[in-house]
């Protein structure tokens, strides 16, 4: 009797699209796991090209406020949680007010909330070394943007979450993490055409919705979020002597609610508070403050007296 045969390898086409929906599906043996992966990627290359669509639905303030809201909500979310809590555990919260920000961080279109902390982890371990995967070591675009697009960076490691990895809903998110931001869409494309017939006098409509609310919103909110990657490892003060670049920087703290202090959080990343001083704007520790305040979140990790003692300016 002859031995069966082994199965037909799935052609890296099939295997591209079908991990557009599920991102736990086996990647293809034998790629190169440095190089961009563009069928892969073109999900993220098409919302771009979707911004272009407010040449044609135009602009109302209806539209500009939803855009803006919707960043706040989701920049909020990462850097709350998606950073400080999952990445780092600097507080606590209850399972459902970790997934309710997990949901909205996912909708931010950034993966999961594990596949955030994995990377996360692993670029504090090998800050600014040859296996950080976007040090601007190796060029400002390959920080930037293109780092996320290769197969190395789409797979979550689950050696550095296994605190996390207890919790189905966050593992159902990190597998299905279009899910969230499609739903997302596709509300907004609602809401817009609501507002069309209910409310006429606010001037918008489910196509300007969409574009302004989704794509344009999401399209900032991420190359805001990866200024970090980018431009906070170049350029900003260093009030800390730490082993990697990181730099302080009062604009990207201000874009990115409080995350352009930089080399504040990775002398010290245990602390749910990355402006060390107080005239250092943290929105997102703010936020924090106020979830505390409402009984949300508890035990919010401050930043050491010995921390500040060793400050050099």
């Amino acid at each position: 009797m002859s031995p069966a045969s082994p199965p037909a390898p799935i052609p890296s086409w099939r295997a591209a699209l079908r991990r557009w929906f599920d991102a736990g599906a086996p990647a293809v043996a034998g790629t190169d796991d440095q190089r961009v992966d563009w069928l892969r990627a073109a999900p993220f290359l098409a919302m771009h090209l979707a911004c272009l669509g407010v040449f044609w639905v135009g602009v109302s303030a209806t539209a500009l406020a939803v855009a803006a809201a919707l960043y706040a909500v989701r920049m909020f979310a990462i850097t709350g949680f998606y950073h400080r809590y999952f990445a780092h555990r600097t507080f606590r919260a209850s399972r459902p007010v970790q997934f309710a920000f997990a949901v909205l961080g996912a909708a931010s279109a950034q993966r999961g909330p594990l596949w955030w902390a994995a990377h996360h982890r692993h670029h504090h371990l090998h800050a600014d070394t040859e296996q950080d995967p976007h040090t601007p070591r190796k060029g400002f675009w390959r920080s930037h943007m293109l780092w996320f697009l290769t197969p190395a960076a789409f797979a979550t490691d689950p050696r550095r979450i296994p605190d996390l990895l207890r919790y189905p809903e966050l593992r159902w998110l990190d597998r299905f993490d279009i899910a969230v931001p499609a739903l997302l869409a596709m509300l907004l494309y609602a809401l817009g055409a609501a507002l069309e017939r209910w409310a006429p006098g606010l001037g918008t409509d489910g196509p300007q919705l969409l574009v302004w609310g989704f794509f344009v919103s999401t399209v900032v909110l991420f190359h805001a979020t990866v200024t970090i990657n980018s431009l906070a490892h170049r350029y900003g003060r260093r009030r800390f002597p730490t082993r990697d670049d990181s730099r302080n920087n009062l604009w990207l703290a201000l874009l990115t609610f409080g995350e352009g202090w930089h080399n504040n959080h990775h002398f010290f990343p245990g602390s749910a508070r990355q402006g060390f001083r107080w005239w250092e704007i943290d929105l997102t520790w703010y936020g924090l403050r106020v979830l505390a305040w409402l009984g949300l979140v508890r035990d919010l990790k401050p930043v050491p007296a010995w921390v500040l003692a060793k400050a050099q300016r």
